[in-house]
């Protein structure tokens, strides 16, 4: 490409704005195929997409009702996933307020997207340009979505259950048990009597003092899992705080989004000279 295919077309001024942090999040859907949207079979009867959020550890999840026409859904298999999901719920104490009508059986009526906070390796804006100016403002947070379907592990152990617990080494007897538990010591297996005059050969091998990599390594695993441990707890145990879900034509979304853009014409003086700028970037 020469210099008069790539030439200069105009100069767009920039605005910066903060108006909307610490709350300008970016949210991605690796696993979504279709707009985020509630599907028309659930729209009709009045459903509508929730959102719920654990502010100490930062997460929260958005609940999609699902698409329930016959040709794609079956409903006597929403009734045992929805089965699943509330003893689910259960265990991770985090059941959810919902009416039921008396001897109705819970259905699978919605999917659950769980967030992931990702670090930021730099500084992320979003821009928009309009009136040709371009418009910058900074995100706090990134956060990626994906569909939980921790209620499945519900319905596994039921099978294992029901085939008589005859199962693989990969099978799954619920989280893993706390080291600071008191274990039961294991029974002494039986030994064989020996004849008296079997001889037998024995090798000592000395270790140094400082060959205790391997006890090091044992006491660190321990405090992981310990850590991990006490993270998965503290999380189950912090109660949902429910929001409302505002889409892309909501009126609340609309005044959000004009915020992005500054009013202010007032030009920034730049402090920070292009040696401590450039110190500043990690990597370089």
């Amino acid at each position: 490409m020469n210099d008069e295919e790539d030439r200069l077309v105009s100069v767009l001024p920039i605005l910066y704005s903060n108006k909307l942090s610490p709350n300008l999040h970016l949210h991605q859907f690796p696993l979504l195929t279709r707009p985020l949207q509630v599907p028309p079979s659930a729209a009709a009867s009045g459903k509508r997409i929730r959102a719920r959020l654990k502010p100490k550890i930062n997460r929260f999840e958005i609940h999609v009702p699902v698409d329930t026409r016959p040709e794609v859904w079956n409903a006597e298999r929403s009734k045992e996933l929805g089965t699943a999901r509330v003893e689910d719920d259960k265990e991770k104490n985090q059941e959810q307020k919902q009416k039921h009508r008396e001897g109705e059986e819970p259905r699978l009526s919605e999917t659950r997207l769980k967030s992931e906070q990702l670090p930021q390796t730099g500084s992320y804006v979003l821009g928009v340009i309009r009136d040709k100016k371009l418009f910058l403002h900074p995100i706090n947070e990134m956060h990626q979505l994906r569909p939980t379907l921790t209620y499945m592990d519900i319905l596994t152990r039921k099978s294992k259950r029901r085939s008589g617990g005859d199962s693989d080494d990969d099978s799954d007897d619920g989280p893993p048990p706390d080291p600071d538990d008191p274990v039961a010591p294991p029974a002494a297996p039986k030994k064989e009597k020996k004849s008296a005059g079997e001889a037998k050969e024995v090798q000592v091998s000395v270790r140094k003092s400082g060959d205790d990599k391997s006890m090091q390594l044992g006491g660190g695993l321990t405090a992981m899992r310990r850590e991990l441990l006490t993270a998965i707890r503290a999380e189950e145990d912090e109660q949902w705080e429910d929001y409302e879900y505002c889409d892309g034509e909501a009126a609340e979304s609309n005044e959000a989004f004009e915020a992005v853009f500054c009013q202010s014409e007032e030009e920034l003086q730049c402090k920070t000279d292009i040696t401590a700028m450039l110190k500043g970037i990690k990597g370089l």
